[in-house]
């Protein structure tokens, strides 16, 4: 498995504007759509990723915890479909009715929103405040396919709970391990 750290982009930037497919409801949504209340992550996933695969059950449970709290999730998939084409759209919405996800799941075909993003990973993860300006970037927990750690979501759930207390997240922020994005 090739390891890909997430680039980190800036905190404070603000959230670059998209409208991409939801493969789930077959509707085009924006960010303006779908943030939250009190906050938004926005995740760049895949359906293939081993990386993925193994926080897949976590990313489902956070989205229903904080869901109720104003914060809503947006996955994203920017990965080259017709090469991979485990990351279709088709195959986007089967793996979102299969692991429960109460969030849409884009699909970015032209991989302009990836790079809006400065995304290089999946998972690559993302926290906006109700300003839409960014608060943490990085990984989700230390957990990894085949270290034994336990996935617990536990970095991106303090920084979550950082952002609704109004309080400075003073954690360090690491980088996401991941499949890199399968670009055209």
């Amino acid at each position: 498995m090739a390891q890909t750290p997430s680039n980190m982009l800036p905190l404070g930037t603000k959230a670059p504007e998209f409208s991409l497919l939801d493969t789930v409801s077959n509707k085009t949504l924006s960010f303006n759509d779908l943030k939250g209340i009190h906050g938004t992550i926005v995740m760049f996933i895949c359906n293939h990723c081993p990386f993925v695969k193994h926080v897949n059950s976590e990313l489902a449970k956070l989205a229903k915890d904080y869901k109720s709290k104003g914060i809503n999730c947006i996955a994203i998939s920017s990965n080259d479909a017709e090469n991979y084409p485990q990351d279709a759209p088709d195959k986007m919405k089967a793996n979102a009715i299969e692991q429960a996800f109460i969030f849409p799941y884009l699909y970015d075909q032209t991989q302009e929103i990836a790079k809006k993003y400065d995304a290089a990973c999946t998972p690559d993860f993302y926290i906006f405040d109700k300003e839409s300006k960014l608060v943490y970037r990085g990984q989700l927990d230390d957990s990894r396919p085949g270290n034994n750690i336990p996935v617990t979501g536990s970095d991106m759930r303090h920084a979550l709970n950082c952002l609704l207390n109004n309080k400075e997240n003073s954690n360090p922020q690491k980088p996401s391990i991941g499949c890199n994005i399968k670009w055209k």
